[in-house]
């Protein structure tokens, strides 16, 4: 038989039968590549854990063409009448917008330069004996810097600056070569407060330093003569965490990747694999666990840290909550085992 003719050929089926949560591909009412809410895309500044779970990735297709080949042709003729630019963000692999990747990446930028700045001034001062700038010093005064003895208090908050510094570096890296964000817009508001939250929590390690003047106090000649079990019990927990937290975000950055590492698209599937088979967020607990490292690393008994921790704590809960529920109404073959937050609980 010869070939049908384009005139002659059957209108193709409703496009919706295509696609359903179980095949994995969801499409929004407008075919964007947006969170579903946007409490979804919020940041999460006390512990800004703005890895794509922030608005839930649950994407892990290699594209529509790869996923459904012998359906492509009917979906993009469907959808071409309703919207060409709609059609070539959902069938070909263009990469979401990067301006998600220049928000976040200034929070962490801010932080390395400006928490690398005051560890650097705190280890001229405990292993050279160099006095804090005067400027920085009366800021200290003002948060309530120590004024009393202790020298492992001075190894812990040199241990927790190095921890937090290092925590933004890996966190740098991740948002600009590993997460894979959705296009939503920071509202002045949450940028300015996330500006100036890792300002103060740098300044909020440095003033648990105990102070002789200008000067960091220590007991004895030599500061690493200081390091206790809780020190190294911390700085395992770090390590743990954060070696967690970035195997959940690639995870999650892989889930909107192909196997040559290009995005994609930003769809949502479900992730699987280390601590997400026990909790729908597990970015954010590992988040919460670092955290809780540093307050190890400074003894257990720091009670400004524990506010910090606290803090943290609910905001993380809070998100992974939302991302929780977020889930189970998006996908009907969602786990029934998982947890929100925290593994077992809730």
């Amino acid at each position: 038989m010869g070939k049908r003719s384009v005139g002659s050929r059957r209108a193709p089926p409703p496009a919706a039968p295509l696609m359903s949560p179980r095949d994995g591909l969801t499409l929004s009412s407008r075919l964007e590549c947006h969170g579903p809410v946007s409490a979804h895309c919020n940041l999460h500044l006390l512990g800004l854990s703005d890895s794509p779970a922030s608005a839930p990735p649950v994407a892990g297709i290699t594209g529509f063409h790869s996923c459904c080949p012998g359906r492509s042709a009917m979906a993009q003729y469907r959808l071409t009448a309703t919207s060409t630019s709609c059609v070539q963000a959902i069938l070909l692999p263009k990469p979401p917008s990067s301006r998600e990747h220049r928000y976040f990446s200034h929070f962490y930028i801010i932080s390395v330069l400006w928490n690398g700045f005051l560890l650097w001034c705190l280890s001229q001062s405990l292993f050279l004996g160099a006095p804090f700038p005067s400027w920085l010093h009366g800021l200290l005064r003002i948060l309530g810097a120590a004024q009393f003895q202790g020298g492992e208090l001075a190894l812990s908050a040199f241990l927790v600056l190095v921890f937090l510094w290092l925590h933004s570096i890996r966190r740098l890296f991740e948002c600009l070569y590993v997460s894979v964000f959705s296009n939503v817009m920071i509202h002045v508001v949450q940028y300015c407060f996330g500006l100036v939250y890792y300002v103060l929590v740098g300044l909020t390690v440095l003033s648990q330093v105990p102070m002789d003047g200008r000067n960091a106090y220590v007991t004895g000649k030599n500061v690493l003569m200081q390091a206790r079990w809780f020190h190294i019990l911390g700085m395992m927990m770090f390590i743990w965490s954060s070696a967690h937290q970035y195997k959940c975000h690639v995870i999650l950055g892989n889930l909107r990747k192909n196997k040559a590492g290009v995005v994609i698209h930003c769809n949502h599937r479900i992730p699987f694999g280390d601590w997400f088979e026990y909790v729908s967020s597990p970015n954010y607990l590992a988040e919460l666990m670092i955290y809780v490292s540093m307050a190890v690393t400074f003894g257990f008994h720091n009670f400004t840290w524990w506010l910090v921790v606290t803090n943290v704590f609910f905001s993380q809960a809070l998100s992974a909550f939302l991302s929780h529920q977020f889930y189970k109404s998006k996908f009907v073959s969602y786990p029934k085992h998982r947890k929100a937050f925290l593994p077992f609980l809730f």
